[in-house]
């Protein structure tokens, strides 16, 4: 995948109605949530520019932008372990994207099903 840097906002082929909605972080990102469709189980956080949501929006599955490496990736492409994207909403502030996929195999990078469960906090 390409190792440019995020595109600015309105520099891909994302739909100009939905970047006109979005709230991006300084650097160009959203935060995307990773849901499994049909059990509402969360799997995973990965961020996504434009290019990357428009991406995941047109091959239907998840593309991401990897802030460690700098490069897009998509889900499963190494692992193995696809996203096959069934719905994208963005939520009332426009600042968060909930992707609900069917999952094939591990969603975290460790492994484990979801990067949830391994480490859990108790509340009083």
């Amino acid at each position: 995948m390409s190792s440019a840097t995020p595109a600015a906002p309105g520099s891909t082929l994302l739909d100009p109605a939905i970047a006109a909605r979005l709230k991006r972080t300084p650097d160009g990102l959203l935060p995307a949530v990773a849901q499994q469709y049909d059990t509402g189980e969360v799997l995973m956080l990965g961020w996504m520019d434009d290019e990357a949501l428009h991406r995941t929006l047109t091959t239907g599955r998840c593309t991401y932008w990897s802030r460690s490496r700098s490069e897009y990736w998509v889900k499963g492409d190494t692992s193995g372990h696809l996203q096959h994207v069934k719905s994208v909403a963005l939520d009332c502030d426009g600042d968060t994207l909930l992707v609900q996929v069917d999952q094939v195999g591990a969603a975290c990078h460790t492994g484990a099903r979801t990067c949830f469960d391994e480490d859990v906090l108790l509340a009083p």
